[in-house]
């Protein structure tokens, strides 16, 4: 039984295995904290902080699990409550830090290498007011040409498409730029009521990166139609980010106007 009675001599294995593990995960959680740190203070760029010092966390995580286990079954009879209460954290801490690599590491596989996202493929919104800020982020960003991310989009997020209402463009406008203000981490920086036009910007929560995001809104027919622009400032793959942004938007939007 657990803890009934403790050999000393398993007892100082099991808090070895113990120290060992707590040890590794430290050090994994404190690897996983300093990815976005190190980039934010410019120790590294991006991609070695996606690509080097997460799976370093991931991999020393694994280790500490590894060893919580190994404590575990070859003391599992002679470990008190406290110490199995330790080992069954750090398990479950190092599962945690193991997915977050092999999520992101998913869905660099199974979505398109693209950054830039928009209800209207085929004449995507202008940047104007951000365009400054995204060509001097350009040398970090590796965007994939036309018709390429355009055919690339329409393959992996056929969802993504315009907003269409029956209201006027001015009443559009105005329920536009109010959800824009309300969506979290955006900032808007650009209101042109006469061009139907808004931008914004949005930052991520853990490694902050900014994207960049354009509204246009047009009329059609007896209505108007509604486009949005989502488009990563620095590198390749946005996994699925910006997508995810348009949809939560032009959702919102819909909303906002009854539709």
């Amino acid at each position: 039984m657990v803890g009934s009675r403790v050999n000393p001599g398993s007892a100082s294995r099991a808090a070895v295995g113990l120290a060992a593990a707590v040890a590794a995960i430290g050090v994994a959680l404190v690897l996983l904290a300093l990815a976005p740190l190190g980039w934010r203070l410019g120790w590294w760029s991006y991609a070695v902080a996606l690509f080097t010092v997460i799976p370093a966390s991931a991999c020393t995580a694994a280790v500490a699990m590894a060893l919580a286990a190994a404590t575990v079954v070859l003391a599992w009879s002679r470990l008190s409550w406290r110490t199995l209460a330790a080992l069954v954290a750090v398990l479950m801490m190092g599962q945690a830090l193991v997915y977050v690599p092999w999520h992101y590491g998913r869905l660099l596989r199974t979505l398109p290498p693209i950054n830039d996202i928009t209800t209207d493929p085929d004449h995507r919104p202008a940047f104007e007011a951000t365009l400054a800020a995204r060509e001097a982020d350009s040398e970090e960003r590796e965007d994939t040409s036309e018709p390429e991310l355009s055919r690339l989009q329409k393959a992996a997020y056929p969802d993504i498409a315009p907003l269409r209402a029956a209201v006027p463009v001015a009443s559009a406008f105005d329920t536009a730029l109010a959800v824009a203000r309300t969506m979290p981490g955006w900032t808007v920086v650009a209101v042109d009521r006469d061009r139907g036009r808004i931008e914004a910007s949005a930052r991520t929560r853990w490694f902050g990166f900014t994207d960049d995001i354009v509204i246009r809104i047009r009329p059609e027919g007896d209505g108007c139609r509604v486009d949005a622009r989502s488009a990563s400032r620095i590198g390749g793959h946005d996994i699925g980010v910006n997508a995810a942004r348009i949809r939560t938007y032009v959702a919102a939007l819909r909303n906002a106007m009854g539709q």
